[in-house]
């Protein structure tokens, strides 16, 4: 087991244990379609969910990846379908999507999950929240031709967001 101890501006001085394998050991019911690595690769959040490269991640996993700058905001060409799919965390955090640990949401969760992290709780949670957006791929399969990736771009980028790659489909 390892602690990590954040120290970013998002949640300064949280620590948390890694009690499990690098991306290793999910529950049998998650199975994400594409690592926390992929997902930023691809083009998620309009580069805006991270605006520094974060030190409690491995480096690698943002190599070449296009982040906003501090200010800017999410910036929708460098999402992967080119399209804005997301709501701003004040809304996130009105809903009352946010846990504590992971003030940034799901994705910042799945991140330390990928890592090892786990909180029984909040992870069944959190994978019940990524179970139910197979309805979004459910319509997507519906209405689309298999391989048009230009069908409800904004579908699949938000789909992306939660490690569903719709590539496929």
């Amino acid at each position: 087991m390892r602690r990590i101890i954040v120290d970013e501006p998002y949640q300064s001085g949280y620590s948390y244990t890694l009690s499990r394998p690098v991306g290793k050991d999910f529950d049998p019911g998650f199975s994400p379609d594409l690592t926390p690595s992929e997902m930023l690769h691809l083009g998620i959040f309009g580069g805006d969910y991270f605006t520094q490269v974060p030190r409690e991640f491995p480096a690698e996993w943002f190599d070449g990846v296009a982040l906003s700058a501090p200010g800017v905001g999410a910036q929708k060409q460098l999402n992967y379908f080119g399209v804005n799919a997301s709501q701003p965390l004040a809304e996130w955090q009105r809903k009352g999507w946010i846990y504590d640990e992971d003030p940034h949401g799901w994705f910042l969760w799945y991140c330390r999950y990928f890592m090892g992290r786990r909180i029984p709780e909040e992870d069944t949670r959190q994978i019940k929240r990524w179970r139910n957006m197979r309805r979004h791929l459910s319509q997507l399969q519906s209405h689309c031709m298999v391989g048009d990736i230009t069908c409800q771009p904004r579908r699949r980028q938000a789909l992306l967001h939660w490690a569903y790659d719709t590539r496929k489909y």
